[in-house]
């Protein structure tokens, strides 16, 4: 009989913390945390938030029965690190300084790979991440800026975007290895990839471009923005914050909830389906602009991520886009799964931990 490996799963996400433990491929207990606004709002950074949201994790634990230590391993989501190819990464010294710092910016998928290791620190439990938000397979000329002192990043939700694709493909019978797929991740942030032969070779910035999100402010004018940053009304702080965690939907209404927003819509309240219909717009907008990087050749449109689960949103933005190719609609996400079974494959010896050196 084969060996059972019992594995711990955390995808922190802006306002939530989901949950999972998998017995090898089996995920038999599963829970999602939601973090209301005036919770967060404690915690000046991102990072402030770990003994917080650890504390869930062990209430988590503790509801099921299952002993900290008896745990395989524990995956985390990814967060913002150096540009890296897809993989399963140990959580080593140099992952836990660069986020713990910051270094390439502040994100609630930072704390995945520090809650993991907290578990290393108490009961020496092997601790990993799996394609990080920062996977980069970029072509060069989609890293122009048009400041040379700028170059365009790959930020995006990688894992649940490839996860998606790879089990699209299967389903269909389309090869991934020679298709070309937009896949649109929809959630606190918003991304945009567009996948040429299973490598995605441009992409919209999960965090600071593309269209505006629940809480995020997307691409702005930039000499609005360079005047706004000068006005002496922000500080650097709260620029950043009105950029990441109170942009959006945020911004414009006080909510972060899509469903709650078009529900308003359809009730035919105007400042809400205002502000509905032009983040629809922008997300199409969007998409299209990556049918064109590749070309028009695209198999399927994907749209994936909690977001998609709203059906009037999926309408809205399948109106502009129905055109350019079939959409194809996976609510939701497979992140949990996807981060065990990265996790399991290391545990097995199928292959081994990538090392992170800064």
């Amino acid at each position: 009989m084969s060996e059972i490996f019992k594995i711990l799963v955390v995808n922190p996400g802006s306002t939530s913390t989901k949950l999972a433990i998998f017995e090898n491929e089996r995920q038999i207990i599963d829970k999602k945390i939601s973090h209301s606004p005036s919770d967060l709002a404690k915690y000046a950074t991102t990072i402030e938030q770990v003994a917080f949201r650890r504390q869930a994790m062990d209430d988590f634990l503790k509801e099921n029965n299952i002993a900290s230590g008896a745990l395989s391993a524990v995956v985390g989501r990814g967060g913002l690190l150096k540009p890296l190819p897809s993989g399963t990464y140990r959580v080593n010294k140099h992952v836990v300084e660069d986020l713990t710092l910051s270094k390439y910016g502040d994100h609630a998928s930072n704390l995945g790979a520090l809650l993991a290791n907290s578990f290393t620190i108490d009961y020496g439990v092997p601790a990993f991440i799996v394609d990080p938000v920062i996977v980069d397979e970029l072509q060069n000329i989609a890293r122009y800026s048009g400041i040379k002192e700028i170059n365009r990043r790959s930020v995006w939700h990688a894992l649940n975007a490839m996860a998606v694709l790879r089990q699209t493909c299967s389903k269909m019978n389309f090869n991934i290895n020679e298709d070309n797929f937009v896949v649109t991740h929809i959630g606190g942030g918003i991304s945009v990839a567009a996948i040429k032969e299973g490598k995605c070779i441009d992409v919209s910035n999960g965090l600071d471009g593309g269209p505006f999100t629940p809480e995020r402010a997307g691409t702005l004018p930039t000499i609005a923005l360079v005047d706004l940053c000068f006005s002496g009304k922000y500080t650097k702080e709260e620029v950043n914050k009105l950029l990441v965690g109170k942009g959006g939907l945020v911004n414009y209404l006080g909510t972060n909830n899509i469903q709650e927003v078009a529900e308003k819509y359809l009730e035919g309240n105007k400042e809400f389906g205002e502000v509905f219909e032009a983040m629809a717009y922008q997300i199409a907008k969007e998409i299209g602009s990556y049918v064109a990087v590749l070309k028009g050749r695209v198999k399927r449109i994907i749209l994936t991520g909690g977001g998609a689960n709203c059906s009037t949103l999926v309408e809205k933005v399948s109106e502009y886009i129905k055109t350019f190719a079939p959409v194809h609609v996976v609510p939701g996400e497979d992140e949990l799964s996807a981060l065990a079974l990265g996790g399991l494959r290391v545990l097995r010896g199928e292959i081994p931990a990538s090392e992170y050196h800064p």
